[in-house]
């Protein structure tokens, strides 16, 4: 018989003979002083260099990827204009808003700026701390105004120290639960150096500072480290109040930091119900594990469906009642990605070409295979997915009365609450990365921790050993801390090297466009002056010269995403006096046209944005290949074109006032 015990609160007989007389064996040896006494001198040993090593693990790691961060700008020699451009696309947008409360006379007037902001969408005021997940910089903003910090630090390292600071948190966690998981401290190195030999793919930190996933993660981390020890047996009431209040803290950060929390909540909802459903935590609705087992699983399918549609129901009633349509666009953009139809809808096509929100690159296989975490990985999913499916068969199999009266089978398979967890938690956000790749950051951390944690797990080794009749308890000791040791060592053979290479390479920040066009804005235009173009370079002439927007890179508003289409109209095809006129409605005195978007060629086909507002208008795409029939051929020529040849129609409504290789800007007259 099989089944998944040391739970919470339950008492079980159910245990193997191996087990029973290893338990037997700690009982007896906790019993002789002298072994009590060098047991407890061991632990607190282990216990000393094994958190000693997670702080400075995760020191180095901080300390690693901000001199990556600098060698790769050289932030410290460059101007701040500089500094700033740096941040590009929604990161200049966070941070405008840390640079902006700063800038406030007082901290009263900061906040009145940002709840009632009327510079980030013109001719709307709206309330910042509502709309984005900015308290964040807010927070530091106001630490840098109180703490005597200011003659020592610069405004932007504190900031970006902070964030370098956030991922010696990240690694730290991770460390602790590969910890908790396998009983050693090894694993969470072994989980740490991977994290680090995988940096491409388990963090984008050092080029992305201000993302919202750089503050988020590392409380999910910390989330998930709490509930995998609160789900350990026999914790004292103080140890379980102390983690519950861990877990609450860090998932209200969590919530707080990252405006896609609700995706991610929704996914441990789903970790913890698919759990309670296989009995594999302590019972809740014990009405659902009574009977044979075709009836337990029909009720547990019964009740999934139930509670599926009562969820949708629930969202849906919700949103007609409250008239949010924020997330909207995430489930047009989900249905045509699934293949639930086509869509000429702007918005979820827009995401639909993007790279970062497609399947997950193949090649991402390759680089962790490198490191060997993929094939560590692989191997202790696959053998604690079989020691799952035995134990969900088996509680779905097993009566409550059974168990009550004690007539089961002996366990030949253990699998610990933890454990599980963390299995159904690595696998909902495996699919979760594999079907888009911007969500692989959770996944490939918490591959190394769970990859780790099972190369150094004594349970793991003695279902392999044991099915393979290799059984001995000296066999799996001498597993658990051979392989990892042996991976560790090749590691820093191969990628040692290559990490000193890259910490003395160094480049320097290069963008003469960009900086002609925000020290042109910031000398040539009025303070109130209202700009229009791209979301991404808006975030960055809100930051470097903090003029108004029209819209900006924050995509979760509907109306803001209405107002991005009519504006990216100067890059479809249109009449002069139609852009003009939609460009007005919104105040715009100037708009910035870019000539990396207007002859883009960095999508295909039918995946450049000129080619989405072509399709999304009902025209027909430029070049050669296909074009749906239905799709006419447009009236007017394409205005980012156009309007570089100077003829009246368009000189009557635009002045070039500005252009250089790469930006041309255009102020609108005021007259038509």
């Amino acid at each position: 018989m099989i089944s998944i015990r040391q739970r919470k609160g339950v008492k079980t007989t159910e245990v193997s003979e191996d087990y029973a007389a290893q338990e037997a064996n700690v009982k007896l040896e906790n019993k002789l002083p002298s072994g009590c006494t060098t047991r407890k001198l061991w632990k607190l040993l282990s216990f000393t260099v094994g958190g000693t090593v997670a702080l400075c693990i995760g020191l180095l790691t901080s300390v690693y990827l901000a001199t990556l961060h600098e060698n790769d700008l050289w932030f410290s020699n460059i101007k701040e204009v500089e500094r700033e451009i740096s941040f590009r696309t929604e990161c200049g947008l966070y941070y405008s808003y840390y640079k902006q409360m700063l800038q406030a006379p007082t901290l009263m007037q900061g906040f009145h700026g940002l709840i009632y902001d009327n510079k980030t969408e013109s001719m709307r005021t709206i309330n910042l701390l509502q709309r984005m997940n900015i308290y964040q910089e807010v927070f530091l903003s106001i630490l840098y105004r109180v703490l005597p910090i200011q003659k020592y630090l610069e405004p932007v390292y504190f900031y970006i120290y902070t964030l370098f600071g956030l991922q010696a948190i990240y690694v730290t966690a991770l460390y602790i639960t590969s910890w908790l998981l396998s009983g050693t401290w090894l694993s969470g190195l072994l989980a740490a150096f991977w994290y680090i030999t995988n940096r491409i793919d388990t963090t984008r930190v050092e080029f992305t500072i201000p993302l919202r996933e750089n503050w988020a993660l590392p409380f999910f981390a910390i989330q998930i480290a709490a509930i995998t020890y609160f789900l350990r047996p026999n914790l004292q009431p103080l140890s379980e109040r102390l983690t519950l209040l861990a877990i609450f803290i860090s998932t209200f950060l969590f919530s707080l930091t990252w405006q896609f929390n609700q995706f991610m909540m929704l996914m441990q909802a789903l970790v913890l119900f698919t759990l309670d459903s296989l009995d594999m935590l302590p019972a809740v609705k014990k009405n659902l594990k009574t009977g044979s087992f075709l009836n337990r699983l029909g009720k547990l399918l019964l009740h999934l469906f139930a509670v599926l549609c009562l969820t949708l129901f629930l969202n849906n009633i919700i949103k007609k009642i409250l008239n949010l349509k924020s997330d909207e666009h995430i489930f047009k953009f989900l249905k045509a990605k699934f293949g639930f139809g086509a869509t000429r809808d702007f918005d979820a096509n827009l995401y639909l070409c993007e790279e970062a929100f497609g399947l997950l690159p193949f090649n991402t296989f390759g680089r962790l295979s490198d490191t060997l975490l993929f094939y560590a990985y692989i191997f202790v999913l696959s053998i604690t997915v079989m020691a799952a499916l035995a134990v969900a068969f088996h509680n779905l199999s097993d009566s409550t009365s059974q168990r009550s009266t004690g007539q089961m089978g002996k366990c030949t398979i253990i699998l610990k609450p933890e454990t599980a967890y963390n299995l159904i938690h690595t696998i909902l956000f495996g699919f979760l990365a594999l079907s888009t790749m911007r969500m692989k950051y959770l996944w490939t951390s918490h591959m190394c921790v769970f990859a780790s944690f099972g190369l150094c797990s004594p349970e793991i080794w003695e279902l392999l050993l044991k099915s393979l009749h290799l059984y001995n308890p000296k066999r799996i000791c001498i597993m658990r801390y051979s392989v990892p040791i042996l991976i560790l060592l090749y590691l820093c053979y191969k990628f040692w090297p290559g990490m000193m290479d890259e910490l003395s390479e160094l480049r320097e920040f290069y963008d003469p466009d960009t900086v002609e066009l925000m020290n042109w804005i910031n000398s040539n235009t009025p303070r109130k002056a209202v700009f229009a173009g791209s979301m991404q370079l808006l975030a960055g002439v809100k930051l470097c010269t903090g003029r108004t927007l029209t819209n900006h890179p924050h995509y979760e508003d509907n109306s803001l995403r209405e107002r991005t289409k009519a504006v990216y109209q100067i890059y479809a095809k249109r009449s002069p006096e139609d852009v003009h006129a939609l460009l007005r409605s919104f105040g715009a005195d100037y708009v910035i046209l870019e000539d990396s978007i207007c002859y883009e060629r960095r999508h295909q086909r039918g995946c450049r944005l000129r080619d989405l507002l072509d399709i999304a208008n009902g025209h027909m795409m430029d070049g050669p290949g296909e074009n749906d029939p239905d799709l006419k051929l447009a009236g007017h020529p394409r205005f980012c074109e156009e309007i570089k040849k100077n003829l009246p129609p368009y000189t009557a409504y635009f002045t070039r006032v500005f252009q250089n290789k790469t930006f041309h800007v255009y102020k609108l007259s005021r007259n038509k």
